[in-house]
């Protein structure tokens, strides 16, 4: 059976909602206005700046407040994921031209200059060229950001269950136990000894216990990996 991708926009809108209700938020329904050319050129060299802006002065009438989420919101999903969180100047994509415009006609709405904008992305996507579901954020103030543009591919939808052991080192010590307990069980009886004792058992769980933990620290130490709750606002690459 095929499973459906995750969409990471649709997660933070469940994550951001168990909190708030959508009337909670001001009630932000108009559409945009019409779409205009955008300045590709000024709006290319705003995402790769190194902007210390933390607010944009959004027309609070105009927004859509299912696009509006929370720094806490962004935090569980990336943990949850294994996504980073970063100012657009370390993304290393390329941003389509449907980002742009939706840059563009939100100035053109708001009047306004955007700036200080935010990627949320798996950690390759700021290191090499690849298309997994990119968030392009614009800072609201107060720890909120506004979602101006999706684009790529969706990502794996078993990605949440596989970066679970990386989610933090209970998690961690967790599964190398039940990896040492699996591996210990499919070793099979009187392999050492005739008769396959307990103690025996023990002693190949603690084998295995060793030997598999000592693969992961070497692999973790070795690439300067880290854990979710650590890397997701990360700036340094090899914390992937």
């Amino acid at each position: 059976m095929l499973l459906k991708k995750t969409n990471i926009h649709d997660k933070l809108l469940r994550e951001q909602f168990k909190k708030t209700n959508e009337d909670s938020v001001i009630n932000w329904v108009n559409q945009f206005l019409k779409k205009t050319p955008s300045p590709n050129e000024r709006i290319l060299e705003n995402l790769a700046s190194d902007s210390i802006e933390d607010t944009n002065e959004f027309d609070f009438d105009l927004l859509d407040s299912k696009r509006i989420f929370h720094e806490k919101s962004i935090q569980k999903i990336c943990i949850d994921y294994r996504l980073r969180f970063l100012d657009s100047r370390f993304f290393k994509g390329a941003f389509p031209q449907e980002a742009l415009t939706e840059i563009a006609n939100l100035e053109q709405t708001h009047n306004l200059s955007l700036s200080g904008f935010k990627i949320m992305a798996p950690s390759k996507m700021f290191v090499l060229n690849k298309t997994d579901d990119p968030l392009l954020f614009a800072p609201m103030g107060n720890g909120y950001y506004y979602l101006i543009h999706k684009w790529g591919n969706d990502l794996h939808p078993l990605r949440k269950l596989l970066m679970w052991p990386f989610k933090n080192f209970e998690n961690l010590i967790f599964t190398i136990l039940l990896s040492s307990v699996i591996a210990t069980m499919l070793v099979p009886d009187g392999l050492f000894t005739r008769e396959q004792s307990f103690s025996q058992d023990v002693m190949v769980f603690f084998f295995m216990f060793k030997s598999i933990a000592a693969v992961v620290l070497f692999y973790g130490f070795a690439l300067g990996k880290n854990f979710n709750n650590a890397i997701w606002k990360c700036k340094f690459d090899k914390a992937i």
